[in-house]
Order: C-alpha cells, then structure tokens, then sequence
C-alpha cells in the first residue's frame, strides 16, 4: 500500500468510527499502559491489520499511521506546550501535521555500519522492538536496588541502546570474527551504537519527531520529543470525558439514552446543550 492509501484508509476508518466506536476504544484503553495504548490507537488506524502485522511494522510507519489518524480525528493542527530548559518559560504553538502523516517506504535490505573493527549489519527497529527493550529496562527500574542498576538499563547494567541494537542486529563482525548476538548488548561500544542510532535516524526519520524550539523570552533553544502516541492518547481521553458530560447533561433534561445522544450530530448535542443552559 502506498503512502497516499495509507492515508485514505486511516481517513475511512475514522469515519467509519462514530462517537460510540471511539468511546469503547477509549474505555478500552483506560486500563493499560503505554505500550497497550499504542498498539490500540494503532489498531483504531488500521482495522484491518492483525496485531503481528502491527507489532512487526517499522516505528517510523507506526508514527505516521497515528499522525494521520489524529489529523483525521482533531485536525491538522496540533498545539504544543513546551518548557524553555533554560529558563523555564512556557511555551505553546501550534504545529502542523501534513508533512507527520505519510507512511514511510519500507525497507527490505539491511543497514551497515563499520566503526573501528565492527561491521554490523542491521534492520530497522520494529514496534515490538520497542516495546521488548522498555520491558527489560522496567525489569531493571525494578530490580534496580537490588542490583544497583541505573535508570535506563536491564537487570544486568545494560543500556537500552545496546539492547535495541543487539535485537536488530542482522549479523555483526570484530575484526573480521563474527559475534554472537546474546554477546552483541555487552560488547558494543559507544562509539559503534552512536552510528546505529544515526544510521537508523537518517534510514526512518519518521521514527522520532524531535522539535527544536526557540525561546522568545531567553533566546535559548529546547530540544522537544513529540511522542504522538499520547499526545493523541490524551487528546482521546479529553474528548471522551467531556463527550460523556455531554451525554449526562443531555440524559438528564430530555431523558434520552446514550445511543440516541451519540446519534446526534456535534452541532445539535452543542444546540440543545445551550438550551438547557438557558433554561
């Protein structure tokens, strides 16, 4: 599917899904956590994709099938809050999506790096990826007194970069001796998952949404990670709350049900909404 019909098939299936739809994926999604949240705001994009599919697709190809479904959702426009590091002003503007929303090309053939006497070839990170590495870096969060393991690391110490790299790791040679993979979180440098990173970075830009905002108060600049899975979370969990006011207010004046409220158009809830405040 190309990137376009991607972005047609998201705009369908929110328009398929009416106020009663996203109200069940809402409640659906107030008992788990962030990863689960992802994955059920993904599945509201793509319907007709099974969890495997969704979990095995590129990060980059997740955040742009979000995007798109927030653009169809709440608009193109996005308002963002951020606190000058510097100095701590808040700052708010608003951001466009257009350019957030289309779907990656996938890549088939591997990445390679070489740094001093590694080579390591490389796929893309995965959703599931992600979500395996933030598990193993919560174990060690969680055995992190016993072990004294820092923030950001497994159980056993190591960092979740190294983690994230070993997994997508194709193969990968020292000095010209081929490495086992279960070593790969150990052994490699810095130096060699610092061009992983950037290789990744340069192959799925769409994979992190990084904002550099100035700051009018301090001339400082704020280095800002869109993390467009909760912020449409959040965006979801306000829509729904007020939604179901709505549904209160309107049950309690007319003594109509909640399929019969959600039936209504945004326009005529608000209508009848001014109504009972005129009351």
């Amino acid at each position: 599917m190309t990137a376009g019909a991607a972005q047609t098939a998201v705009a369908a299936v929110t328009v398929a899904a009416g106020p009663a739809e996203l109200l069940a994926v809402w409640e659906a999604g107030l008992g788990l956590d962030d990863p689960g949240r992802a994955l059920l705001l993904h599945r509201t994009a793509r319907p007709e994709a099974g969890d495997g599919e969704l979990l095995s697709a590129p990060v980059g190809e997740r955040e742009a099938d979000l995007f798109a479904l927030r653009r169809a959702l709440f608009g193109e426009r996005m308002q963002v809050r951020v606190e000058c590091e510097p100095c701590g002003e808040a700052m708010e503007f608003d951001l466009g999506t257009d350019g957030l929303s289309a779907r990656p090309p996938r890549r088939d053939a591997p990445l390679r790096v070489a740094e001093g006497d590694w080579e390591v070839e490389f796929r893309l990170p995965t959703v599931a990826d992600l979500v395996a590495v933030a598990e193993a870096v919560e174990g060690g969060r969680a055995a992190e007194a016993g072990h004294g393991t820092e923030d950001g690391q497994d159980p056993d110490g190591v960092p979740a970069r190294a983690l994230l790299a070993a997994r997508c790791a194709v193969s990968a040679r020292r000095a010209g001796r081929p490495v086992p993979a279960d070593r790969l979180p150990a052994l490699l440098p810095e130096t060699v998952l610092r061009r992983v990173a950037e290789a990744a970075e340069q192959a799925d830009p769409a994979a992190d949404v990084t904002l550099q905002v100035h700051c009018p108060e301090c001339g400082g600049t704020t280095r800002a990670e869109l993390d467009i899975a909760s912020y449409l979370w959040a965006e979801l969990d306000t829509w729904a709350r007020e939604l179901l006011l709505d549904v209160h207010l309107l049950a309690g004046a007319y003594g109509w049900t909640e399929p019969e409220i959600l039936a209504l158009s945004p326009l005529r809830r608000r209508y009848y909404l001014e109504l009972c405040a005129d009351a």
